[in-house]
């Protein structure tokens, strides 16, 4: 038996994500109502309609989003975002906002999803969510490359410290070409290992983020 844990954040209308940016509007391109005519009595469709920025709810971050050279949406293989051996690492001490290379010490990174818990996620919807949030620094994003991550996610605003406009985080691991997911959730639900991760994307080309159902998953 399998368990699954989502990790991911609900988008519905007027959702602010992230502050300065728009929320998604989403609505009826064609309501059950108004199709009833197109179809038999008592056969009706909903068609739904959404616009937002790519930046909304829990999104992957390709390395297209920092380069222009780098791959998009479209072009990253599947094994690089799915069925991923997963770690969580907890980071969980809000006084200390930036977490450095310590936290990943002596830990087998090598093929891993790492996930960052900082449980920051309590915040989310509200403006405690959008100040003070924890981040990785410099050194942590070096060393998540030395010790062969392959994707890294985290549970708060941004994975990088806002306050800093070269975003070495982002810099680092997406020229890497290792993807980032953020605005992560629940990963208290999760173990520190032993589990598989996915966050899979819609296939947009031209496109360097875009939101993700994404999960893990628990051998019983």
């Amino acid at each position: 038996m399998k368990s699954f844990v989502d990790v991911s954040h609900t988008v519905e209308n007027g959702l602010v994500t992230y502050a300065g940016l728009p929320a998604p509007v989403i609505c009826d391109f064609l309501s059950r109502e108004d199709s009833r005519k197109y179809y038999a009595a008592g056969t009706e469709f909903q068609i739904g309609r959404i616009d937002m920025v790519a930046n909304t709810g829990t999104y992957l971050d390709s390395p297209f989003h920092r380069y222009a050279n780098g791959k998009d949406l479209s072009q990253l293989p599947l094994q690089s975002l799915a069925d991923l051996d997963g770690i969580v690492v907890r980071a969980t001490d809000h006084a200390a906002r930036a977490i450095d290379h310590r936290a990943f010490s002596g830990l087998d990174l090598k093929g891993k999803a790492v996930l960052v818990n900082t449980g920051w996620d309590k915040h989310w919807n509200t403006d405690a969510y959008m100040t003070g949030h924890p981040f990785l620094t410099k050194s942590a994003a070096e060393y998540l490359v030395q010790g062969g991550a392959v994707l890294v996610g985290i549970d708060s605003l941004n994975i990088d410290d806002t306050d800093d406009s070269s975003r070495p985080v982002h810099t680092i691991l997406l020229g890497n070409e290792i993807p980032i997911v953020e605005h992560l959730c629940n990963l208290g639900h999760l173990p520190r290992r032993g589990f598989k991760f996915s966050a899979v994307p819609v296939k947009v080309r031209a496109f360097g983020t875009f939101p993700v159902r994404a999960f893990g998953v628990l051998e019983a």
